[in-house]
């Protein structure tokens, strides 16, 4: 039944076993599912152990003991092989946490086999003959299915841990499956051996090869670290990760987080493992409140909408010298879902100050360098306004000085019989006549200085008006007037007579700014052929209205044209820093809901103009402005 030396054998695993078992429970650390269910192991091997003893100290005559003794040893022999499957399945499903409910289900049948067989008397479905030795004892059918069961268990974590070292394939992967695959295998070898009758084996054997799994699994689980070295990585890296994160389970208790959540934001709120989230937000001050009430509101949130909530958090923080600073943090709420069932949540902390800062200061450097781009702008106008302004002034000066020699004339000739009436009218007409000069060269300063005013009132502020094509033709070519003049180039319109009845809705100083920008770049380009026409004109297309700049200068090289508009780059070297294009694509998109664009002119040189959106325009039927225009073109 029970050797003498297989006993001493059971006497020390159940010493080594026991001692093992209780130093664990003692350790007061955490296990794992893993080391849970390997201590299970252990506890009914000792129990299995106890009872192969005590049928070998009980007299072979006292048949009531002897299957008591058998009947409590069935808690190892129907547990442990369930137990084993376990290992396996926590291994390859990766339960570090928690062990699913569902899978205790494999415990059912082995729960039912004890009762079966503590009640063997009443129906005899486990033992139709009892007996301690093999050979006197006959089977029912119920103990064949309890084995069928035992050997399926066995061969079942055998698959999974196969699986598991081929889906890894790493050293440490295959030398802790072929351990569980040693161990398992076994009690598997023993129990099909003495079934089947091939060598005659005592009852201890089977127990007996169970010694040999539970050394093997020790030697994988507790040696080459099975889950432990991956889950202590994977919560290294977890808590090195600048974001915080918080686990609740589905009615709101915080399971986990991370060490970064930790000493961000979970020891100022004073957030520990155990507790409810709403017990801590009744408990919070009116400091801490919003924190808690912006959390649990989006938990709510996400628990009826099952998808992930964002929100915005902004929090108080003290640093090292005790100062509050500001913090921002993206919070994602996300339900945390297995088998189409909500059991928890998943909360992201992610810190982006220092993201918020960079963004703040990047968009600083962008209006620094819009207004460096408007002063220069200005600056530009304001030499050409010189320049315009220089002419009519210096003729109006002529004119007050023509008037005044006249007016000198007059009073001269007061009393002379000489001078006639006639010699007076004509004198008088043409003194009207310079007046009249007068008041051309002073209008023609009050349109500069209107379209000054325009542009310099853009670098402060914008504003949406209905503007004519004319309008736009007609500023534009008073602002450049100084630059054309000094590039040798003359400025010609080529309207499309259908595009030219349109009116323009969005902010006109803005889209001066932009035709400027072609036009000197026009004349830039123009510079080694020594000056030439530059063409600005409109074209209307089906959805959208062009205005384009075309000029007769050498074109652009295709490494300048691949990456214009995209970033800030010149074909003028050290004269020019691409910034002018760069903000205009910026104006046209912005503002006007329209795209830039370039391309080659046929007749040599480059087209570059701009594409608004027709929902930005419309018929116009200003035909008298229309009429002034053509007269300052013609003049």
């Amino acid at each position: 039944m029970v050797s003498n030396s297989a006993a001493v054998i059971l006497i020390m695993m159940i010493f080594a076993a026991g001692w093992f078992t209780v130093t664990s429970l003692q350790n007061g650390t955490k296990m794992r599912p893993i080391q849970k269910t390997y201590i299970a192991c252990c506890v009914v091997f000792v129990i299995w152990a106890i009872t192969m003893l005590g049928m070998k100290f009980t007299d072979p005559a006292n048949t009531i003991m002897l299957y008591v003794w058998d009947s409590l040893s069935y808690v190892g022999v129907t547990l442990i092989c369930p137990l084993l499957l376990l290992i396996a399945m926590v291994i390859t499903g990766n339960s570090d946490k928690t062990i699913p409910a569902k899978w205790l289900l494999v415990f059912v049948l082995p729960l039912i086999n004890n009762i079966v067989v503590w009640t063997n008397p009443l129906h005899h479905l486990h033992y139709k003959v009892f007996s301690v030795l093999r050979e006197e004892m006959v089977p029912g059918p119920h103990l064949i299915v309890s084995g069928l069961y035992s050997y399926a268990c066995i061969v079942a974590g055998i698959i999974l841990m196969l699986g598991y070292a081929w889906n890894n394939r790493n050293i440490l992967s295959v030398r802790q499956s072929a351990m569980y695959v040693i161990g398992a295998l076994v009690p598997l070898l023993v129990s099909i051996i003495a079934t089947s009758g091939v060598i005659a084996l005592p009852i201890s054997a089977t127990p007996l090869s169970f010694a040999a799994t539970l050394i093997c699994h020790y030697i994988a689980i507790y040696r080459l670290h099975i889950m432990d070295i991956r889950l202590s990585a994977t919560q290294q890296v977890l808590d090195g990760i600048s974001d915080g994160y918080l686990i609740l389970s589905e009615d709101g208790i915080v399971i986990d987080y991370n060490n970064s959540f930790k000493r961000s934001l979970g020891q100022r709120y004073g957030i520990v493992e155990g507790r409810s989230l709403e017990d801590l937000a009744a408990a919070s001050s009116e400091e801490t409140g919003s924190f808690f009430y912006n959390l649990l509101t989006s938990v709510e949130s996400c628990r009826d909408s099952l998808s992930k909530v964002s929100y915005e958090q902004t929090i108080n923080q003290p640093d090292s010298s005790g100062e509050y600073i500001r913090r921002y943090y993206i919070t994602d709420v996300t339900p945390l879902l297995i088998n189409n069932s909500l059991s928890g949540f998943i909360i992201l902390f992610k810190d982006f100050t220092e993201i918020k800062k960079n963004l703040q200061q990047l968009q600083d450097n962008q209006n620094r360098m819009l207004e460096q781009e408007r002063l220069a702008f200005l600056g530009q106008m304001i030499g050409g306004l010189a320049h315009n302004l220089k002419t009519p002034i210096m003729g109006i000066s002529g004119c007050a000085s023509a008037i005044d020699r006249l007016v000198s004339e007059c009073i001269e000739s007061q009393g002379n019989p000489n001078v006639t009436l006639a010699d007076y009218q004509e004198m008088h007409a043409e003194a009207v006549d310079w007046l009249h000069k007068i008041r051309e060269s002073c209008s023609y300063m009050s349109d500069i200085i209107s379209a000054i005013k325009g542009q310099a009132a853009n670098a402060i502020s914008s504003s949406e008006i209905v503007f004519t094509i004319e309008e736009l033709f007609k500023r534009t070519h008073l602002l450049m007037r100084h630059e054309l003049q000094s590039g040798n180039c003359q400025l010609v319109f080529e309207n499309d007579q259908t595009a030219s009845h349109f009116t323009i809705l969005g902010d006109i100083n803005n889209l001066i700014q932009v035709l400027n920008n072609f036009v000197t770049n026009a004349i830039h380009a123009m510079q080694e052929t020594g000056g030439g026409v530059i063409c600005l004109g409109t074209h209307l297309e089906n959805e959208h209205l062009d205005i384009y700049v075309k000029d007769e200068g050498p074109g652009l090289e295709p490494k300048i044209r691949e990456r214009l508009f995209k970033e800030m780059i010149t074909s003028k070297g050290a004269g020019g820093t691409g910034l002018g294009l760069y903000i205009s694509n910026a104006i046209i998109r912005g503002k006007f809901d329209g795209k830039i664009w370039e391309k080659d002119n046929p007749t040599g040189g480059a087209i570059f103009g701009v594409s608004i959106p027709l929902e930005k325009v419309q018929i116009s039927n200003m035909h008298e402005e229309r009429k002034v225009f053509d007269e300052i073109i013609k003049a």
